[in-house]
């Protein structure tokens, strides 16, 4: 039986989030070095990583693994392992990545951790490659362009819904807006032989 993606990215923040509580890190300048990444990203490159695994509390962390769980065990349906986790990180990496620049040029300093622009993500791939809105693009023949530009009106749209004080919302629109066009080509999709096949990554 295959492992389940989702599954072993839940335990990696777990066991960041458990290094986090045991250290005290959530809001002491060592925690910033290590797990939120902040801008110039090359000054320490590796929290681009690490931020998207650490989270700022104990909420943070459970509304992430809540909605990681929903989103990411039906993505991970469609495609491999290694797939799951190379687009989750890239993802998260990214919208991390343009947190702190965008967010930096318009408020100043900023600093981001959290899962949520990976789990944006995995959203924007559910809701853009499902196959009634693939019906509904091939029946409106859309171009590329207009394409893109209606993403970028439902990226903005969610994230607005669901912004609240404090929250990374140039993380959202960035993570969401990657995983919409991502699902409209099906970028993680696998064609299955039969269903008894496990892809194991």
């Amino acid at each position: 039986m295959a492992r389940s993606p989702t599954i072993e990215v839940l335990v990696v923040c777990t066991v960041v989030f458990v290094v986090q509580s045991i250290l005290g890190l959530f809001s002491s300048p060592i925690a910033t070095g290590l797990f939120a990444l902040t801008g110039p990203v090359a000054v320490n490159p590796l929290s681009i990583v690490t931020s998207v695994y650490a989270h700022a509390g104990l909420g943070h962390y459970v509304a992430n693994m809540v909605a990681l769980l929903v989103f990411g065990l039906l993505v991970e349906r469609r495609t491999t392992r290694a797939r799951f986790h190379v687009f989750f990180l890239s993802v998260g990496m990214l919208a991390g990545i343009a947190e702190v620049t965008i967010g930096g040029l318009l408020r100043g300093p900023v600093a981001v951790l959290g899962a949520s622009g990976a789990i944006f993500g995995l959203l924007g791939y559910l809701l853009a490659g499902n196959t009634v809105s693939r019906t509904v693009f091939r029946s409106i023949e859309l171009s590329g362009r207009a394409q893109l530009a209606l993403f970028a009106v439902v990226a903005l749209g969610v994230t607005i819904a669901t912004g609240q004080p404090g929250v990374a919302l140039i993380a959202h629109f960035t993570g969401l807006l990657l995983g919409l066009v991502a699902g409209r080509v099906g970028l993680l999709d696998v064609r299955r032989s039969g269903h008894s096949t496990a892809y194991d990554g």
